[in-house]
């Protein structure tokens, strides 16, 4: 049967010559893989622009319940980006994104919120013009908490070191390495608690944002296991260096 969706794209590979085969998050189906013939040649319908990392797509797409890899009839843009495919760190931050979203989410079942989420985080990224240094690790705090494993913020002036295994802050330092020191503790509280719009406000060097990044990647691979070695971090790192 014939159904439209709108799509978030998140990785694809070469099939073919002239072939893919993308996986896209859609509003309907969830995590779907989807080839599409011809779409590297001259006359193809549906053009492999448009299946860059994060590109929001409406599709119209034959589903079969159970299928490894569906088909697209028609799919398009379903928003026109402004800055996101033309700035370089907003193209390596959404390469990062989808690499941690393709991972993360193994799931073939709708979740509402989590797409919506997903979708208007990736037009806020095309549309800001500050705080991108730290966008990327708000987004990932925020999405855990659709993926189940958001943290306890009872940060205080006492409670100051956050335990990645227990997902909460301490009064002490664990006996194991895996935690965010003080200054990286109230950051990370602070992101928690902002919105959208008030976390541009926080300072941060490259220097704090790549070890804080790194912690929360590893907070992920604690908590959820299709995290493993993120390949886009190099790049990340290079662009914002």
């Amino acid at each position: 049967m014939l159904y439209k969706t709108r799509g978030i794209v998140l990785h694809y590979i070469k099939y073919s010559e002239t072939s893919v085969i993308v996986t896209i998050y859609t509003e309907r189906f969830g995590r779907q893989s989807y080839i599409i013939n011809g779409v590297r040649s001259k006359k193809a319908k549906i053009k492999a622009n448009i299946l860059q990392p994060l590109f929001l797509l409406d599709m119209e797409v034959y589903h079969k319940p159970k299928r490894d890899l569906q088909r697209v009839k028609e799919a398009q843009n379903a928003v026109v980006f402004s800055s996101l495919p033309y700035d370089i760190r907003k193209s390596a931050l959404a390469i990062f994104i989808a690499e941690i979203i393709y991972r993360a989410i193994q799931e073939q079942e709708p979740n509402a919120e989590l797409f919506e989420y997903m979708y208007n985080s990736v037009q806020m990224l095309d549309l800001k013009e500050s705080g991108l240094s730290i966008f990327h690790i708000y987004f990932l705090i925020h999405l855990s908490k659709y993926l189940g494993f958001f943290p306890n913020n009872n940060y205080s002036e006492e409670k100051c070191y956050f335990d990645l295994k227990a997902g909460a802050f301490m009064q002490i330092k664990p006996f194991h390495t895996l935690f965010l020191d003080k200054e990286q503790s109230l950051i990370f509280s602070q992101l928690m608690d902002f919105s959208a719009d008030q976390h541009a406000s926080i300072k941060i060097s490259y220097k704090e944002m790549t070890e804080l990044l790194e912690k929360i990647i590893e907070y992920y691979r604690l908590h959820n296991t299709g995290i493993s070695e993120i390949k886009s971090m190099s790049v990340l790192k290079e662009v914002f260096h």
